[in-house]
């Protein structure tokens, strides 16, 4: 059936600005990452993106390599933006990366301009799409001058195929070279994509310091570890078909005794609060101005809202606030 998006779709989603730029991102962004390869059904791909989009999640965030197979994640989202969402191109923010391993021989991987640029490229192909809305970086790569990288993205971004441009798991030093680089380029670093959760605060030691002083954003992937500040552990199981059955980037050594006491701690202040852990790890990322929008995956459309309703909850107290950095740390 052809798609109509609600028309209510803007009505409850929050939206924050990225840095000093004129871009305003859902305080939840879709990501691609999992769950969009040829290990899911197209179907199941589509009701997500839609309902996604019906609740004002504009910004959906792929890259090269997402899938598996690698490439594949872009490939479904182009067959689906060409069904469903070419209409509202307008009013999506899309955005693509490279950096990491791709395809065979010294081009396929790093920060060089010949494999950013081809990548770029394939990645249009693949979706379908005259420009992204937003080009990353995807990993600093000390081998290759940051000089080259970024001249890369101001390519990228000068020739129309990017409208901005972006950075991905920088080091604090590194995002504030790369930011004074572009800047004189003139095509300003937009964001600073990073891990970030309740269970990894590896980005307050001095990345979200870097992001404050050169006024950029960071956007937070793996707000809910990988799965782990979700309610499926909690009972000490490994559930069938989850990212730790599978174990490819979340382990099963994992879940340790002290780290299920954790979080069964941190899961009764979410029930306190009337939220679930995942809805209480995704509050608790937002909880910082200089954090523009967390990412989320989603497998079901069940999941996606559940995630979302995150945004109904107020503010995070100063107790709250308290106990979960004790908890945290």
């Amino acid at each position: 059936m052809t798609y109509l998006a609600a028309d209510d779709r803007y009505s409850s989603m929050t939206y924050r600005r990225a840095g000093r730029s004129g871009v305003l991102l859902p305080a939840i962004s879709l990501g691609l990452w999992h769950n969009f390869g040829d290990t899911q059904p197209l179907e199941v791909q589509r009701a997500v993106l839609r309902r996604a989009f019906d609740r004002g999640v504009t910004h959906f965030d792929l890259a090269n390599n997402y899938g598996p197979p690698y490439g594949s994640a872009e490939k479904n989202f182009g067959t689906l933006y060409a069904q469903d969402f070419r209409p509202y191109r307008d009013e999506l923010f899309i955005a693509s990366k490279a950096g990491y391993d791709m395809w065979p021989g010294p081009y396929g991987d790093g920060g060089s301009r010949k494999y950013l640029l081809a990548s770029l490229d394939q990645s249009l192909s693949r979706m379908g799409l005259d420009y992204v809305d937003v080009f990353y970086s995807h990993r600093y790569d000390p081998s290759t001058p940051l000089e080259e990288t970024m001249g890369a993205l101001d390519t990228a971004v000068r020739s129309g195929r990017a409208l901005y441009a972006a950075i991905s798991n920088y080091p604090a030093e590194q995002h504030r070279e790369a930011v004074a680089i572009l800047r004189e380029l003139g095509t300003p670093v937009l964001l600073n994509q990073s891990r970030y959760s309740i269970l990894d605060r590896g980005v307050e030691d001095a990345v979200l310091d870097a992001v404050g002083e050169t006024q950029t954003s960071l956007i937070a992937y793996s707000p809910l570890a990988q799965g782990l500040l979700t309610d499926r552990y909690l009972a000490g199981d490994v559930p069938v078909g989850s990212r730790m059955s599978v174990g490819h980037f979340l382990k099963e050594e994992a879940l340790t005794g002290a780290k299920l006491d954790q979080l069964r701690a941190l899961a009764k202040v979410a029930e306190r609060r009337g939220q679930s852990l995942a809805q209480l790890a995704l509050s608790w990322v937002l909880r910082d101005d200089r954090v523009v929008s967390v990412i989320i995956g989603a497998s079901s459309v069940a999941q996606l809202d559940q995630n979302l309703d995150a945004l109904a909850a107020g503010p995070l107290t100063a107790e709250e606030l308290a106990e979960i950095d004790a908890l945290s740390r």
